[in-house]
């Protein structure tokens, strides 16, 4: 459930605690044969009141009727009779009452009496688990975000929970409690939309590099976050400006067969990739050779990286990273997240997982590393 549904669930609530309430003061003229002569009419007298909403009157009616009353069927309808009391004149001390209370005062907007009428709830036995994301919502919906925080995360870990805990976290700035109920989130469903939350939160991992923006992107459109124009170009000039043109290619390629990326630049785009690719293909072999004869393993990495963008090679392309991270290197992290990219590309998500566990610093490095981790569970 989302919380944009909360509302018409405590509305559902209401109805129900009112629906009930009128059938218990109805109930009474059905059965009205099987009570004592002398009851039935003080039962009448208190039904009456109930409809009036004189609750202290028909309480005292029914003591009236308590006192005569000489057969079960009595004591049967005069409890139905306390039971509509307790609804439509919502007496938090019972367990309708204190439902009635609550869906009273939510509808009412009376957020903090909404709160409060969860004490009533748990001594009643009745603070069900909708009950209680109802709770959050009024938090939520009473500007108390730090309280909803706080409230939040003694909830179990449902979808609706999690979204208002992040939603209440964005409102006081609280990006590490809003970034962890988006993983797990994510951890959950690995629904897109999660997942564009997620990543949006990534963005603001202070000191990323072009390389960290490219990942995040990477991931992006790997989940299915990606849509717009704006998606596809952004992702197709990282992959290019970072030497990935047959990557790039993929991208443009895609965005052209879902329709949204059809102009003229587009086209100008794609033909550079297509170009850059061909030539980097061609030049394999050299560079292949020349990064192996470097002191530094960095070069190597990246060869490695390239092939990941060609169908196919990502099997080729594991080997080559790992001579790489056996030379010294001037971005250790990168060369490991290189790594779990290529295992995870080659579909050995156990592996993948493995890589990018072993990256802990530096800690924007290690978040897009985790990152990564939890495309390879999915």
């Amino acid at each position: 459930m989302t919380v944009r549904k909360l509302h018409a669930v405590l509305t559902a609530l209401l109805l129900g605690t009112a629906t009930l309430g009128a059938a218990l003061v109805m109930a009474p003229a059905a059965q009205a044969a099987t009570v004592s002569a002398k009851v039935g009419p003080l039962l009448k007298e208190a039904q009456a009141m109930i409809a009036a909403k004189n609750f202290s009157g028909a309480k005292a009616k029914l003591n009236e009727a308590e006192a005569a009353a000489s057969t079960p069927d009595d004591h049967a309808i005069i409890a139905q009779f306390k039971g509509a009391i307790s609804i439509s004149s919502a007496d938090p001390n019972t367990p309708g009452g204190a439902k009635a209370k609550f869906a009273q005062d939510y509808n009412a907007g009376k957020w903090k009496d909404v709160i409060a009428d969860a004490d009533y709830l748990r001594k009643n036995n009745v603070f069900d688990a909708q009950s209680q994301l109802i709770v959050g919502q009024a938090y939520y919906k009473g500007g108390d975000y730090a309280g909803c925080v706080r409230y939040t995360k003694t909830l179990g870990g449902s979808d609706t929970a999690l979204e208002l805990q992040a939603r209440c976290a964005y409102e006081i700035g609280d990006e590490t409690t809003q970034h962890q109920a988006l993983e797990s989130l994510v951890s959950r469903s690995g629904k897109p939309e999660y997942w564009k939350l997620l990543l949006k939160s990534s963005e603001r991992t202070r000191g990323l590099s072009d390389h960290n923006t490219l990942d995040i992107n990477r991931i992006r459109y790997l989940v299915g976050a990606i849509e717009t124009k704006d998606d596809y170009t952004l992702l197709s000039q990282l992959a290019l400006q970072l030497g990935n043109a047959a990557e790039a290619q993929t991208y443009i390629e895609k965005g052209m067969e879902k329709k949204v990326l059809n102009d003229e630049r587009s086209n100008r785009l794609l033909a550079l990739a297509k170009t850059q690719a061909a030539a980097v293909t061609a030049n394999r072999a050299k560079a292949l050779a020349t990064a192996q004869a470097a002191p530094m393993g960095d070069d190597l990495v990246k060869v490695g990286e390239n092939m990941l963008g060609e169908a196919g090679k990502a099997k080729d392309a594991i080997p080559i990273i790992q001579a790489g991270l056996k030379k010294p290197l001037k971005d250790a992290a990168n060369g490991q997240i290189r790594l779990g990219h290529a295992y995870l590309v080659a579909g050995q998500k156990a592996d993948a997982q493995a890589a990018f566990a072993k990256v802990k610093t530096p800690e924007k490095d290690a978040s897009i590393a985790h990152l990564w981790s939890l495309v390879a569970r999915r």
